[in-house]
């Protein structure tokens, strides 16, 4: 049975689109004022706020305004403005195109951007005072990482340069004229050779270029066949940069290792960290004596936690500052005066701003980021600082991120973009839960979310929503698909089971060679059970979902428990045989996840299938995966369906065309998915939840 969905469940007749033109906001669609219910239809008028950029002197920012398109299925970027005190607020650089990465030069006079205005991305310069714009490139591959040189005069960028793959000198005869033969073979010779979103790849590798800021010729500066990382830094005396690549010949087979290096504009390369393992995202003080970095050990576990240290580079010694903290840092930022560096991190999942001085001590300086992941409640959000201001992305419960300002402890929101679209909706109610899992006593947080017009004297169906990684978060957080299944009538549980990030390397780790297991099933049960006991519950109402390491969970659930009426199994891993030998992770996860390799541990392999389990299992189960996946390929979900038939146990496959493994990155992709596991759930249930 196949179901293919497309992008028609909402037809361009019903909704305007969101126009952002140059001199005004993104257009939302218009529902009807009675209508309070959070519908699959105002997806399409969800906006959000992101990466943040204070002006050196700290009176402005600017961020990146994202909505959808309903008329071409996808996001919009456009570039915003506003004084940091919250004044002000305007479009900068807005329309149909693709607007984003806004650099301010070190002056605050010009920003560089990159925009597909003229149909492939390129690099553009515009002048804040008359508001005129330059291209600056005219390249055919992708720009990323732009920096502006100290002195405002360069910017540096990376482009990815394909290189082709002939492993063979192959004559073929020559083809008469107007004959019509089949494409040519391609070949794959290299152990990194696809990727979920790209499919089998050319060759290719970063380098980086120099390019005169008032326009030119870009320069290339290195050079190799190595993968190569961002950002890049300038040395304070504007003639070399800093940068991360991993440039061992055996580089294919290290996912783990990356050095910083150092290179002139004339070319001259230096090495930097030599560590085992991951040093990467450099960020270098202001007097150019200390360099920041974040570091990774290379031991072969599923999760490494992430450090942030600094290197003396008179003295060439590191200092780790947050080993303390037990939790990954990212984004680095040295503060004002170079006596302490801003980071951001995960706490329980929530992302907070935090501070470490040179000693280690560290402050935590904004809290609560988050609401850039509008699908699910993944823990997100991003800040910026300049001059004794930051701006940071946050959200709710109930909206996705706006933008805020942090100033002398004074925090100012400055959007408010949801109000329009969620202000007249009744949402559900998200409440925290803790409890212990019932197979070792281990502490678990969740959340579940209460439906609109909650009422305590009656019992709910419940769906278990589970995230995936399985080293990722669920938090607070505002999710269009747990609010839609909300709004049905459902109450939605998810928690950060054991593996989750967040909580600690320990906690990370309690996974290890154990995903999907006994021990998390425990932890989801163990936290439905505790709902049950309060009273919110229908214990004859249970469904579950899951994507990805949460389809794997999901499936992997229905084969020790026949308690759930119905499941929804999204893009999962039924045979991790199969899987590691298909997929494109299969370098990193096979050493980091597993105590070696498939045919020398089928055993374990096996035990952690839920196709190891497929005889048990009773459920009736929908099954959605991009057909496009190379992340857990469909051929994963056709192992499960097809097993499911022989079994006679009924069974749904719904296979998205085109989709990679990010099946909701479109709107209407998002819609399908959450309307198909809806329908499903429904068709088991004996008492509608409505």
């Amino acid at each position: 049975m196949k179901l293919i969905l497309t992008a028609g469940l909402i037809t361009a007749a019903s909704f305007m689109s969101h126009t952002a033109m140059a001199t005004e906001a993104p257009t939302k669609s218009t529902p009807a004022a009675t209508d309070s219910q959070f519908t699959s239809a105002d997806i399409f008028n969800l906006e959000y706020a992101a990466s943040p950029q204070v002006s050196p002197d700290g009176k402005q920012v600017v961020f990146i305004r994202r909505s959808y398109d309903i008329m071409k299925d996808g996001s919009r970027s456009n570039i915003w403005i506003s004084n940091t005190d919250g004044t002000n607020l305007r479009p900068l650089l807005s329309g149909k195109k693709a607007y984003y990465s806004p650099r301010w030069s070190p002056d605050g006079k010009k920003l560089a951007y990159l925009s597909n205005h003229e149909g492939r991305t390129q690099l553009y310069l515009r002048w804040m005072d008359t508001g005129q714009t330059a291209v600056l490139t005219n390249v055919q591959q992708p720009i990323s990482n732009i920096s502006w040189s100290p002195n405002g005069q360069h910017i540096a960028f990376t482009l990815r340069l394909e290189k082709k793959d002939r492993p063979l000198k192959v004559v073929m005869p020559k083809k008469p004229k107007g004959a019509k033969w089949s494409k040519p073979v391609k070949y794959v010779s290299k152990a990194r050779y696809q990727a979920d979103g790209r499919g089998i790849m050319t060759p290719s590798f970063n380098h980086i270029f120099i390019l005169p800021a008032m326009g030119g010729t870009p320069r290339q500066i290195t050079s190799g066949d190595y993968p190569l990382y961002g950002p890049l830094v300038w040395d304070k005396d504007g003639q070399s940069l800093y940068f991360s690549a991993n440039r061992s010949d055996n580089w294919e087979y290290e996912s783990r290792q990356s050095n910083i290096y150092k290179i002139s504009l004339s070319g001259t390369l230096t090495q930097i960290t030599s560590a085992p393992g991951s040093e990467y995202s450099p960020a270098l003080s202001k007097d150019g004596n200390k360099l920041a970095y974040i570091q990774s050990d290379d031991k072969k576990l599923a999760y490494r936690p992430r450090v942030l240290t600094v290197r003396d580079l008179k003295t060439g010694t590191d200092q780790p500052l947050t080993t303390k903290l037990d939790r990954s840092v990212s984004n680095i930022i040295w503060d004002q005066k170079n006596r302490g560096i801003y980071f951001q991190y995960n706490d329980q999942g929530v992302t907070h701003v935090g501070h470490s001085t040179l000693t280690g001590k560290i402050t935590t300086i904004a809290k609560g980021l988050g609401g850039t992941t509008l699908g699910r409640p993944y823990s997100s959000g991003t800040y910026h600082t300049a001059a004794g201001i930051t701006a940071f992305t946050k959200g709710t419960a109930q909206r996705p991120a706006d933008l805020y300002t942090l100033s002398k402890r004074k925090t100012q929101q400055i959007t408010d973009l949801n109000e329009d679209a969620l202000g007249h909706k009744k949402l559900g109610t998200v409440q925290e839960i803790t409890y212990t899992s019932s197979i070792d006593g281990e502490k678990i947080q969740g959340w579940y979310i209460l439906p609109p017009n909650y009422d305590s004297s009656k019992k709910y169906p419940l769906i278990l929503e589970i995230h995936g990684g399985p080293h990722l978060s669920y938090g607070p957080h505002f999710s269009a698909e747990l609010q839609r299944f909300a709004a049905e009538g459902y109450i939605v549980f998810y928690d950060n089971h054991r593996g989750s990030t967040s909580y600690g390397e320990r906690f990370a780790l309690l996974l290890q060679n154990k995903y999907s297991s006994k021990y998390d099933f425990a932890d989801h049960m163990s936290g439905i059970d505790a709902l049950i006991e309060k009273g919110l519950v229908d214990e004859n109402r249970l469904y579950i979902a899951g994507g990805s390491a949460g389809g794997i969970a999901s499936a992997y659930a229905i084969g020790l428990t026949d308690r759930f009426k119905a499941a929804a199994v999204a893009k999962p891993v039924i045979n991790w045989i199969s899987k590691v030998l298909t997929a494109d992770s299969y370098l990193g996860q096979i050493p980091n996840q597993f105590p070696g390799l498939p045919w020398d541990h089928v055993e374990h392999y096996w035990k952690r299938s839920p196709l190891s389990l497929v005889g048990n299992v009773k459920t009736p189960t929908l099954l959605i995966t991009g057909e496009a996946d190379r992340r857990t390929p469909i051929s994963e979900t056709e192992q499960f369906y097809q097993a499911l038939k022989l079994l006679k146990v009924e069974a749904l496959m719904v296979r998205v065309p085109g989709s990679p493994h990010g099946i909701a990155g479109r709107p209407s992709r998002m819609i399908a998915k959450i309307e198909n596991i809806l329908a499903w759930f429904k068709k088991y249930d004996q008492q509608p939840a409505k």
